[in-house]
């Protein structure tokens, strides 16, 4: 009996040793619209267009004053429109 409580208590603490204990925060997406405010602390990640013309995605990955991680994604015009003005 004492062999079974040992192997299940051994059991157990290996499984403990093993388990993930980091929560992942979760990523808010913030919506695009004709106004969004935004509280941009540090900005990680933003791509800028330069190779396309016309209408095309963007994305802005930052950090807000609480340190919670934000995706932006919106469109802009590419900046490799030959003769436009």
């Amino acid at each position: 009996m004492k062999m079974l409580i040992l192997g299940f208590a051994a059991l157990l603490a290996t499984g403990f040793a093993f388990a993930d204990t980091q929560t992942a925060e979760p990523v808010i997406h913030d919506k695009t619209g004709s106004f969004v405010h935004l509280d941009i602390a540090k900005d990680l990640s933003s791509n800028i267009i330069t190779q396309e013309c016309g209408i095309v995605p963007a994305q802005l990955i930052y950090l807000d004053h609480q340190g919670r991680k934000h995706v932006l994604d919106y469109q802009i015009h590419g900046m490799n429109c030959i003769g436009e003005n």
